[in-house]
């Protein structure tokens, strides 16, 4: 084994216990004056925070030596290619497969499946956050190629986000915010965004830090704008069904 892959792993795992204690210092407070959980549950929640701290240091050596580097590689070498259009539905693809790779998202739809009872389906939700954060990747892809400035994408899709608000299911309206964050997880901003800066640093009239960043910004819009969007296709199904209701409830009522 190359014993390089584990350089500087004690300074990973050193941020990890400094990331992590907090956590654990007010887990032990609510421990020993609100919650008082038997020695089993306590067990089993140490297994938690060990899996937690081993899990989270692979995770970061694994970026620091593989994800980032090899993101950068790929960016470099793509964006070296004689027709960038290429990179519009790469882009799509990449978004499309980040968000199922993405823990904080697979928490989220079981979560909402779980509390919404069923009413919304975690495949339905999935496919949802896939597409939107797949052409945002894409739409970053072409803010490389011809230079569109960043605020031209994001100004609109807020201020068409307020909007749509108002048309959508309350339910969803706090879903979406949430899903705008664990889009924005580990996985696109670790590997998605050291592609985009390869692809910017190697790309004529580009700059890595003017151009290369932004990607995060608009992947966060993208689940809001698709949730939202979702949850006005959701209303009109339940603005379908009360009227449904009623008009039966008023054949019944003159059968009466």
């Amino acid at each position: 084994m190359n014993i390089k892959i584990f350089e500087g792993f004690g300074h990973t795992m050193l941020e990890v216990t400094f990331a992590l204690l907090p956590l654990l210092a007010l887990f032990l407070i609510f421990q020993l004056f609100f919650l008082k959980l038997p020695i089993r549950k306590l067990q089993d929640i140490v297994v938690g925070f060990i899996l937690t701290f081993l899990g989270l240091s692979f995770f970061l050596q694994g970026v620091h030596i593989g994800f980032m580097p090899i993101g950068e590689l790929m960016g470099k070498k793509l964006g070296t290619m004689n027709h960038l259009w290429v990179l519009i539905p790469i882009g799509f693809v990449l978004g499309f497969v980040a968000i199922y790779a993405e823990p904080a998202v697979s928490v989220l739809i079981h979560q909402v499946e779980k509390v919404s009872g069923g009413y919304i389906p975690h495949k339905v939700l999935l496919y949802t956050l896939s597409i939107g954060v797949g052409l945002s990747i894409s739409l970053s892809m072409v803010r490389i190629i011809f230079g569109i400035p960043l605020w031209y994408f994001l100004i609109p899709g807020y201020i068409f986000a307020l909007i749509i608000v108002k048309y959508s299911s309350k339910t969803f309206t706090s879903i979406a915010f949430d899903s705008g964050g664990v889009a924005t997880g580990p996985m696109t901003a670790t590997f998605i965004l050291a592609l985009f800066v390869g692809i910017a640093s190697v790309t004529e009239g580009r700059d890595p830090l003017r151009d290369g960043f932004g990607m995060v910004s608009l992947v966060a819009l993208a689940p809001i704008l698709s949730v939202l969007t979702l949850g006005v296709i959701y209303r009109r199904k339940e603005n379908a069904q009360h009227a449904e209701e009623e008009a039966r409830a008023k054949v019944n009522s003159y059968d009466r």
